[in-house]
């Protein structure tokens, strides 16, 4: 899968999901952060999967109706149960994120929204 991986995410999570076969870009790397709309716009046309703590990007793609490639957003969990969590998703949920669902996973929880 390919992955865009917000600047609020650790860049240490680049280098499991490529050991992984993903390829993995980090917003990070980037001169600056453009702010979420342009990330969200740059991830669709590039049909990368974003990888976000922020539910600024739910409310932009559900309310607002942006065109997205999918969205996992993490909450509240550790370094190491993000690179766990991201690994078990990319694997189980690749086709629902590939259709445009928005995955949100906590420690013990995980909601799916599929695009209507």
């Amino acid at each position: 899968m390919n992955v865009l991986l917000d600047s609020c995410i650790s860049g240490t999570l680049r280098a499991p999901l490529e050991k992984a076969g993903h390829h993995v870009e980090w917003i990070g790397d980037w001169p600056s952060d453009p702010g979420d709309d342009q990330i969200l716009t740059y991830a669709h046309n590039a049909r990368l999967i974003l990888v976000t703590l922020d539910k600024d990007f739910g409310a932009l793609a559900i309310r607002d109706g942006k065109p997205h490639a999918g969205i996992i957003r993490l909450v509240n969990l550790s370094l190491r149960d993000q690179i766990s969590a991201c690994q078990q998703v990319l694997q189980r949920y690749g086709s629902e994120l590939a259709n445009g669902a928005l995955i949100t996973v906590e420690q013990n929880r995980l909601r799916i929204r599929r695009p209507e």
